[in-house]
Order: C-alpha cells, then structure tokens, then sequence
C-alpha cells in the first residue's frame, strides 16, 4: 500500500472509530478553513467600508442572494456526503465513488441553467432587492460575483467530497488557499486600480477560479481521494441522484430560507431606519458568521460522522455523537456570548475606521450586544439538522428550518419590529427569539427521532 492509500484509510477509520476523536479531528481542519474564508470577508468588509456606506450597502443587498448560491452547493455538498459517507460505513467503496460523480455531474448541470440569468439580469435583480440609490453599484458588484457561480458550486461538492471521507484537511488547505488569494487581491484591485467595489468582486472571482484549479488536480489527475473519480460515471443513475437529491435539494431550500428572511430584513431596515441599518446589520452579521464558524465546522463533521453510523447500523453511535456535539458546542458558545457582548465596541471600530462610516459605530456595538443572546441555542438547531442530513432525512431538515426562519424570526420580527413600532432594535430582537425557539423545537424532535431509531432497530 503506498503511502497516500495509508493517509487516505487513515481519515476513514477517523470517520467510524471514536466519536469524540472523530468530532475533533474531522471538524479542527473545516474550523480552520472556514476562519481563514471569514477572516477574508471581514477584511472585505473593511475594505469595502473605506469606499462609505453606499458601497458597504450594495455588498449587503447582493448578500442574501450570495448565500443563496453557497446555500445551493452546501446543500447538494450535505446531500453528497451524507450519501458517500452513508456507503463507506455500509463498506459500498463503488457506491461511494458513483456518488461522488453524481454530484458532480447534478452541479454542473444546475450552474450551466442558473449562472446566464444571474449574470445578465443583475440590474433588475438589484432593483428588486430593494437597493434603491445603490442599484447601479450593487449591480456592478453582482454581475461580476455570479459569474463565478460555477466555479463555486464545484468547489462547494469538491468539499463534501472531501469532508465524507475524513480527508477534511484538503478542505482546509483549499479554502485557506482561496482565503489568501482574496486577501491579497482585494487591496489592490479596490483602491490602486480604482475598481472600487467592484474590485472586490473580481478579487472573488479569480480567488475561486485558482481554486478550481487545485480541486481538479487533487480530484482528477492527482486521484488522492479515498473515492475514485471516473468520467464515466457522470452519466445519471436514477437511485444515487435521488438519494442526494432527498437531502441536497431540502438542505439547499434551507438556505433559501434564510435568504429570503435576510431579504425581508434588509427591506424592514430600510423602511423603518435607511440604508444605514442595513450597513449596520450587513456588517454585524458578518461577525456573527464569523463567530458561530466553531459550531459550523462541528456541525459539518457531524454529518459525516452520523451518516457513516447509519450507514454501519450503529443508531446508539448517532445518539452518542449528536450528545458529545452538543456539549462542546454549549460550551463554545457560551464563551462566544460572553466575548461578542465585551468586544463589541472593538469589533465595531474594524467597520467604522473611515469618516465616511465613523458614524456607524454606536448603531454596530448595539446590535452586537443584542444579537450574542442567541449563541447558545446554535449547536441546539444546527446540530440537529446535520443529524436529520446525515442519516439521509433532509426533508425533517427543511422543515425544522421553516419553523426557524419563517414560523419563529420572520413573526417575531415583524411583531417586535413593526407591529410594536421597536423599528431596528426590535428586528435585532425578533432575529434572537426566533432562533431562540428554533433551536430548542429542533432539539426535541431530534431527540425523538434517535429514539426511534434505537427503538425500532
């Protein structure tokens, strides 16, 4: 055996041995990519904040849709890996390598469908997003981030891949590499080529791209993965393409989900303060996002971990893993809670350096020591959902994150925020109720379903 096929049965036997080893090893290297890609959006942000509040505002309308593409390729990636890492503990090695391809092939589909209209319909899309003065700029900014679409959906199943088979450090270097690139390119193509935001979007465009790159080199030439890629098998095979599917195409409404109640934030902000509220909100949030990333990454390796126990009919490993997971992430986010709440003031000065957005500072600080509040019940709601995905239930999936954004934040949000006249505060608030309540609706129901399945095994 060489010593890559060593590596390779290495990061499997990680996946179905020890649950608390497997949470650790498989979630530190996702961690570590996914804060160095935050650490890049912050520094865009604060680039971006250097150019005023008209073009920190145009970042935030394009946002939501934003998350809706990386919604879609995470979505599909869930139901990719809940897929492979299903076959791998059922000891299908072929199985798994056909349910690679497949998602592959579903991807390249679906960006070669989507990526024209984005393209060339930025400017209406921008309008419609309620940018208002901003059109123009955020139109700018849009065309150019979508065209990328396809190269970012490869990436996002080139992950799963990755991720379902214990290899995530090949994540980590990855998006740290994708990181990098935008932290260097950014800068430049803001200020001394005079792009503005527009240069942020290109410095989003080439970094993918080179990425790419490296994915097709590790997945096709190089063949490093524990999965072999074969273009043979891209052709559709009706049972795989279902399977992802089930999961993909629900975990990808989740992320519609949350994009369509971040779209109706942006519009209460701007009808109840300006656009002003949505710079505050736009740059807010991205520290949350970077905040919440430690129970990100767990929840991540949690569906690969859960669909390898399923797979190898191990239903009380399920319970132990989701049990283990929910401990460290109480843990993490109390800490999380505390340091946001004292930090705030700080964190909000890396948003407000310039003059033009100086004014911004109070307003940031306000709703960082507001929003914190729902931290610890993160991991509750997460946590389940990457449970429902891995064991193949993306539809329960979906339905938890319907009564989280729709059932819970957009009626607290609206109540609080228009119905009582709290205006932007009151929004703040409703977003930490309603993830409050969904947090702890999805941890009962999945509590409930692991029941079920020891019950009945």
């Amino acid at each position: 055996m060489n010593p890559i096929d060593q590596s390779i049965h290495k990061g499997v036997s990680i996946l179905t041995g020890d649950p608390k080893k497997a949470i650790i090893a498989l979630s530190i290297p996702v961690i570590i990519a996914m804060l160095l890609q935050s650490i890049y959006n912050l520094i865009d942000a604060i680039w971006v904040a250097g150019l005023g509040e008209d073009a920190l505002a145009a970042v935030g309308f394009v946002t939501p849709l934003f998350l809706i593409l990386i919604g879609l390729g995470n979505g599909l990636g869930a139901g990719v890996s809940s897929a492979i890492a299903r076959r791998i503990g059922a000891g299908d090695r072929m199985g798994a390598d056909r349910a690679a391809m497949q998602g592959i092939g579903l991807i390249l589909i679906i960006a070669a469908l989507i990526t024209p209209v984005l393209v060339f319909c930025a400017e209406p899309i921008a309008a419609l997003l309620g940018a208002g003065d901003a059109t123009a700029l955020t139109a700018d900014y849009a065309r150019i981030v979508f065209a990328g679409t396809p190269f970012l959906l490869f990436a996002s199943i080139s992950y799963a891949i990755f991720n379902a088979e214990g290899s995530t450090k090949k994540t980590m270097y990855a998006m740290g590499a994708s990181a990098v690139f935008n932290c260097i390119l950014d800068p430049i193509l803001i200020y001394p080529m005079g792009l503005g935001v527009a240069g942020a979007a290109w410095a989003t465009l080439i970094s993918i791209v080179l990425v790419s790159v490296l994915l097709i080199y590790w997945l096709f030439i190089e063949r490093s993965t524990y999965v072999t890629l074969r273009g043979s098998e891209i052709r559709p095979e009706r049972e795989i393409a279902t399977d992802i599917i089930k999961v993909g195409i629900p975990g990808s409404l989740q992320f519609v989900m949350m994009s369509a109640v971040a779209i109706l934030i942006n519009a209460l902000l701007v009808t109840t303060t300006g656009n002003d509220a949505v710079a505050v909100y736009t740059a807010g949030w991205r520290v949350v996002l970077f905040s919440i990333i430690p129970l990100i990454g767990i929840s991540i390796a949690l569906i690969s971990i859960s669909g390898a126990s399923y797979g190898a009919r191990k239903f009380e490993r399920v319970r132990s893993v989701h049990k283990i997971a929910l401990g460290y992430g109480l843990l993490i986010s109390l800490i999380l809670t505390a340091a946001t709440w004292l930090l705030a003031p700080y964190l909000a000065m890396i948003f407000t350096y310039s003059p033009e957005s100086a004014h911004l500072a109070p307003d940031i600080t306000a709703f960082l020591r507001t929003i914190c509040w729902f931290f610890p019940f993160v991991p509750t709601g997460m946590f389940s959902s990457a449970i429902f995905q891995g064991t193949g239930r993306g539809v329960s999936a979906l339905i938890l994150e319907f009564f989280r954004n729709i059932v819970f934040i957009a009626v607290f949000i609206w109540i609080l925020g228009i119905s009582l006249s709290y205006g932007e505060v009151g929004i703040w608030w409703g977003v930490v109720a309603g993830n409050t309540c969904g947090g702890l609706f999805a941890l009962f129901w999945v509590r409930r379903y692991i029941s079920g399945l020891i019950r009945y095994q």
